[in-house]
């Protein structure tokens, strides 16, 4: 059973909702101005360079694309996650990130779970990997709560995936 709904364009978890960027958010960020139903934190470094990138990638702007992370209960974007379009071999990479504020609650890897399941349903796309730095333990056990496993490790950067079996079904 997966662990998100779909609902128009957002997929929908237990508490958080991860709706596709506007264009209107998209400016806010890129000239550094703050929305009402922004955390106060809201955007941190990582959701300006994700939307300088989408800005001159707007193909990152599809249905698998960039999101933002919304809090069910009050609204609130606390986050953004990602998958860099279009896939590569059948792979997709996924990035995420989540405001100081709010880190600690499991927001990351619940949002992680649901792209990263979303993301096996699109056409073509068999894997969604991750790298992440050792000296980040929180990321890595963000990528291990949503249920990618560690298949290499050069000792600086462990890399994560999650792929569908010949059959189709996630492993």
């Amino acid at each position: 059973m997966p662990s998100f709904s779909l609902t128009g364009t957002d997929l929908i978890t237990d508490r958080l909702v991860l709706r596709p960027w506007s264009p209107d958010e998209l400016a806010a960020v890129l000239r550094d101005s703050r929305l009402p139903h922004w955390a106060e934190d809201f955007p941190a470094e990582g959701d300006r360079v994700i939307a300088g990138f989408l800005a001159e990638h707007p193909e990152g702007l599809n249905a698998y694309g960039h999101r933002k992370v919304v809090e069910r209960a009050g609204d609130l974007v606390v986050g953004s996650i990602g998958l860099f379009w279009p896939p590569s071999e059948g792979s997709l990479e996924v990035g995420y990130g989540i405001v100081e504020s709010r880190r600690g609650r499991g927001y990351a890897s619940e949002a992680t779970r649901a792209l990263v399941e979303y993301a096996l349903t699109a056409p073509g796309v068999h894997t969604v990997r991750a790298g992440v730095e050792l000296s980040n333990p929180a990321s890595v056990r963000v990528l291990e709560k949503a249920g990618l496993e560690r298949w290499s490790d050069d000792g600086t950067v462990a890399r994560f995936r999650r792929t569908t079996g010949a059959a189709g079904v996630s492993q």
